[in-house]
């Protein structure tokens, strides 16, 4: 049995998330249906996390196992990763895309074995119709130096329950923050950079809702610890949407 990590790409635009759900289309189910149709085998992959509705992946790791041992009197061959590769996006929809196909060691998971995740969250302050499908526009007068503090006070804590989606089936709300910054990165636009270990379900867009009304002055940094060692979901801000949002990077 060889194991394959794919990694790829897809705009979210279109899928309710990656995972397979039953009253809509996913990531998931494009790439599981496209593999199984080459490979002429059912196919299931393992994603290394879980991206929501509309939620877009520069970078996404999800694994297949192969089984290439004698099989119905007929051996199968180990793949050809880069025919594959060709094949899957000749097959697959435009807003997805394989960029690699590579075997790895069995004890390789792509969503345990994972230590870093990094997101991107973006947001432009002055209209802009071609950054509308990937930005946030807003026209609040933020203050960004107050934000990057509140980033830094995340980095000294590792409970993070009130960024976390009410009813979430998270074993824990532990998690290990890197780091957690915004940056300028053009005329009137700006992007979060948040690494984790791992992320609680709607946690970046929970943080990037809080964020705002620091940065509005609507919440202190005082305010802001209360919050951090103290809160549940209703005291953080709203949840902003997802289509300014993309898994940025997965190290292993």
């Amino acid at each position: 049995m060889q194991r394959y990590f794919i990694t790829f790409a897809y705009d979210g635009t279109s899928y309710h998330g990656w995972q397979r759900q039953p009253n809509g289309i996913s990531v998931q189910e494009v790439l599981e249906k496209t593999l199984s149709t080459i490979l002429r085998r059912n196919i299931e992959v393992v994603g290394a996390g879980r991206t929501d509705a509309g939620v877009h992946a520069r970078t996404m790791v999800a694994h297949f196992d192969w089984d290439d041992v004698q099989r119905e009197g007929q051996k199968t061959s180990a793949l050809d990763t880069k025919q594959l590769v060709y094949r899957m996006n000749r097959m697959l929809p435009k807003d997805v895309s394989v960029s690699r196909v590579e075997p790895v060691g069995e004890d390789m998971h792509a969503r345990f074995s994972a230590k870093w995740r990094t997101y991107h969250y973006y947001v432009h302050t002055r209209k802009d119709p071609f950054l509308r499908h990937y930005s946030l526009e807003t026209h609040y007068d933020l203050d960004f130096d107050l934000m990057n503090q509140a980033g830094e006070m995340m980095k000294n804590h590792k409970d993070f329950a009130a960024f976390c989606k009410a009813g979430a089936d998270n074993k824990t709300t532990l998690c290990d923050l890197k780091e957690c910054r915004w940056e300028k990165t053009g005329d009137a636009q700006y992007m979060l950079v948040i690494t984790a270990n791992r992320f609680l379900r709607n946690m970046v867009r929970a943080v990037v809702g809080t964020m705002f009304l620091i940065g509005r002055h609507k919440m202190t940094l005082e305010e802001f610890e209360k919050v951090l060692n103290e809160g549940t979901r209703s005291d953080a801000g709203e949840s902003m949407p997802g289509n300014a949002l993309f898994l940025w990077d997965i190290i292993y």
